[in-house]
């Protein structure tokens, strides 16, 4: 667009022509493509939230429904990453990004907050800090039933849409509903258990880093100073010289030296051992995550989740053991971002290999190199915050729209494009490239 304005100024017959079609190009981004509704869903008990229904501005209804389920943690209907500031930037609204895509393009779209949350991180105490994922289930049965009696909702034509915890729900609630649910959708899917998934994001993973990364003399040790001023490491593991009850202790010469508290220091120097003092220490912060302790408050700047929440999850069977249980008129798509360090892939394929064994007739798998937990390009090590790439929502459009009665077939998702493949057969897992983009 920048070249063709460039072209044209010096044609000064045409400018009113051609500004008045940018005017008219300017003018249709405000054309209004969706509608919404307010909804409050009655969680039972006392407990309400606040939900939105997004669907097409045109177009003749009723449209297939979708009911988005959020991740983990105290997130609202619009999934947002940070508070909101009257005069600052706007955070980012990945399940409102979601929500919008998929009702532009013919989708009725209900979210919610979750229970306890209000708008920019507020909550009830008692009700978030007091929450389970079988509450959460609930929750989700719930809002299932509030979207099929929308009249904008085509009520036998309904997919769950999930992300992260989500998907541990959305598969229960298929299986709580088999006449009413068509399809689900696991992003970022967990198949194992909070515990142990917890494990390799609080233990396994800082260890890895540590040992690939900051060891540089492959002694398995790690220099304290370079270790608590890594800001990848210290996303993981938090403020490190705090985990190990570090004290500065001397100073020599004129210069301060820190010297590891004695408890956490066999080997008497500034270096920690990667397997004698850190993953002890690791091990032992974990373990304390189930504890409830008296008078202690769930809050959202907590830095560690909720512990009836997480005592809750740990009872819960895993997704892995319940998937075959999911009707086999349901079909599955399972999205996954290679470079996730919250649901590593291996959640993905195990899934895939669960479905397959049970000869699920209609599930798929789409995988996306570079990406990370949110759908947004990240390393191994960390996960990159960003809104949904675009070739995961023609995805995930294509697939849906071909599942949902829109279109007759579903040939090859949109990152496929030039490759070497024929179609996207249920059963199959596909790899697909940002570099085709």
């Amino acid at each position: 667009m920048g070249l063709f304005l460039i072209g044209i100024l010096g044609l000064s017959c045409l400018s009113t022509s051609i500004f008045k079609q940018q005017n008219q190009a300017l003018a249709q981004q405000y054309i209004q493509t969706i509608k919404h509704r307010n909804l409050v869903i009655d969680l039972g008990n006392g407990s309400k939230t606040n939900a939105q229904l997004t669907y097409p501005a045109i177009g003749k209804g009723p449209f297939p429904g979708v009911l988005l389920i959020s991740g983990s943690g105290g997130t609202d209907k619009n999934g947002t990453l940070g508070f909101v500031h009257k005069n600052g930037p706007k955070p980012l609204t990945p399940y409102l990004q979601i929500a919008q895509y998929l009702s532009e393009r013919g989708f009725a779209v209900l979210r919610y907050d979750k229970r306890g949350i209000g708008a920019n991180f507020t909550i009830n105490q008692n009700v978030w800090g007091n929450a389970t994922i079988n509450d959460l289930i609930q929750d989700a049965d719930k809002a299932l039933a509030v979207l099929a009696l929308q009249p904008e909702v085509n009520p036998n034509n309904v997919t769950i849409l999930s992300h992260s915890e989500g998907t541990i729900i959305a598969p229960r609630v298929a299986i709580d509903n088999p006449t009413k649910v068509k399809n689900i959708v696991l992003m970022g899917a967990m198949a194992q258990n909070v515990r142990e998934l917890g494990y390799f994001q609080a233990i396994y993973l800082p260890l890895l880093y540590g040992e690939k990364v900051l060891d540089h003399n492959h002694d398995g040790l790690l220099s304290v100073s370079e270790a608590t001023k890594n800001p990848v490491f210290s996303s993981m593991v938090g403020n490190l010289t705090l985990v190990l009850k570090q004290n500065i202790t001397s100073i020599t010469n004129g210069s301060t030296t820190q010297q590891l508290n004695p408890q956490y220091n066999t080997n008497k120097d500034v270096y920690i051992s990667i397997n004698n003092e850190l993953k002890p220490k690791l091990v032992e912060q974990f373990n304390s995550l189930s504890v409830v302790r008296p008078g202690e408050k769930c809050n959202l700047l907590r830095p560690l989740p909720c512990p009836i929440w997480i005592k809750s999850h740990y009872a819960l069977e895993s997704t892995l053991n319940i998937i075959g249980n999911v009707p086999p008129a349901t079909s599955i798509l399972i999205l996954q971002g290679e470079n996730d360090t919250q649901t590593p892939l291996q959640q993905a394929f195990l899934l895939q290999q669960k479905l397959t064994d049970k000869r699920h007739p209609d599930h798929t798998l789409i995988t996306y190199p570079n990406l990370g937990h949110q759908f947004y390009p990240s390393s191994q090590w960390s996960t990159g915050l960003g809104p949904y790439e675009q070739y995961v929502l023609a995805d995930l459009y294509t697939w849906l729209e071909a599942h949902s009665g829109l279109s007759h077939s579903y040939v090859t998702p949109t990152t496929m494009i030039g490759a070497n493949t024929s179609s996207l057969n249920t059963n199959t897992t596909f790899s697909s490239s940002s570099s085709k983009r």
